[in-house]
């Protein structure tokens, strides 16, 4: 069986799982989200897009999952859920009507059942068929929350899976730099990051990269078509590594063929930004100081209206289509208490749209207990001229 941890831990977590239902008087939790899915029974699958759903009941009684026939034995070999029920496609099939029949059987007519909607493994359309289907059988209510603030504060065993994942963000910007140069191709950059993320035992990235240059090098988000470099240009690079799903991102931006001063200076800049963001990150703090610190650094030196409104967010064990694993995002309102065992990406962008220059920075780390945050790097960020 493919699970990457001991089963006691997903009884352990279904286990804790049940307290917070108890503690909110649910009945039940109707589990959609992948993450949670691959939390609290190893469930590993990519049939989050069609409908899938794991009924736990507040009592002892053992999950049941409801999916597709082609994650049968997906579900078999990859999860601790022994209780595995099919529904078929078929013209105008509805899951809600299995669903539903499972309910029955569970005895939560008149209920309070708690359902994951913020997620990407439930559509529109399919919550609109729950919703019809379960809203005047049982009281349906949202617990999107209820797992997720468990995912936030990573455990001993979870963190050796960041630290790895780190390791290999590190090959991999490592490989992407060697391959920028005048001319080089950003499809064969992207390619030298992925290869040594794969050889290195890493799995695909939920997203990304964000891989641009020229203009596109201010751009935060991935776009399709890769170019050639220019003789003199700039090269972002955002991207997670990934093992057993569980993520660490880098971001840098690097000059192309010559220095320029005036991004040189905003390099300077963005490394005291990163640096004050970083010191804020301490355990007790509000996630609202990082971003507080981030703001303070870029504005007091004029670039206020050139940097972003958020400045980073939590990472965890995610699925396509991105590896930003939120709540929490670090914005300045946020009151969330930072706490030890957080994992938390940390980006300082700035996009200078007039002069069409760019400079990002950006790294992982995990709160500490005590004192500064651990930064899951090993390398030193610099002024990066590649020829």
């Amino acid at each position: 069986m493919a699970l990457h941890f001991p089963r006691e831990t997903f009884f352990d977590r279904i286990g804790a799982t049940r307290q917070r239902m108890q503690a909110e008087g649910l009945d039940a939790l109707l589990v959609f989200a992948q993450e949670s899915h691959y939390y609290l029974t190893g469930f590993d699958t990519s049939g989050y897009v069609f409908f899938q759903c794991t009924i736990i009941t507040a009592d002892d009684r053992p999950p049941i999952l409801l999916t597709r026939r082609p994650d049968l034995v997906q579900a078999q070999r990859t999860s601790v859920v022994e209780d595995i029920r099919i529904w078929y496609d078929d013209e105008g099939a509805d899951p809600s009507v299995d669903l539903k029949a499972i309910l029955e059987q569970l005895g939560l007519a008149g209920r309070r059942v708690g359902m994951e909607t913020d997620n990407f493994g439930l559509v529109g359309k399919n919550y609109a068929r729950v919703q019809a289907r379960l809203a005047d059988w049982c009281t349906l209510s949202d617990a999107s929350h209820l797992v997720r603030a468990q995912r936030v504060v990573k455990s001993a065993e979870e963190l050796r899976y960041v630290r790895e994942a780190a390791r290999l963000a590190d090959d991999s910007l490592v490989a992407m730099l060697d391959a920028a140069r005048p001319g080089a191709f950003e499809g064969d950059i992207a390619a030298a990051g992925a290869a040594v993320q794969f050889r290195g035992g890493g799995d695909p990235p939920p997203g990304g990269p964000v891989l641009g240059s020229g203009e596109r090098a201010l751009l935060v988000r991935t776009a399709a078509g890769y170019r050639h470099l220019d003789a003199q240009d700039q090269l972002t690079l955002e991207f997670a590594a990934s093992y057993r799903h569980y993520c660490a991102c880098l971001m840098r931006t690097v000059a192309i063929g010559r220095h320029d001063a005036r991004q040189a200076r905003m390099f300077d800049i963005t490394l005291q930004a990163l640096a004050a963001m970083t010191a804020a990150a301490v355990a007790g703090n509000p996630l609202g100081d990082i971003d507080r610190a981030h703001r303070r650094v870029f504005d007091q030196h004029g670039y206020g209206h050139a940097r972003m409104a958020a400045c980073g967010y939590s990472l965890g064990a995610t699925f396509r289509p991105s590896w930003m694993d939120v709540p929490p995002l670090l914005f300045a309102e946020n009151g969330t208490l930072a706490q030890p065992g957080m994992v938390l990406f940390l980006h300082a962008i700035l996009m200078d749209t007039t002069h069409n220059l760019a400079m990002s920075l950006g790294h992982t780390l995990v709160v500490a207990e005590n004192g500064p945050p651990e930064v899951l790097t090993r390398l030193t960020p610099a002024y990066d001229v590649r020829v």
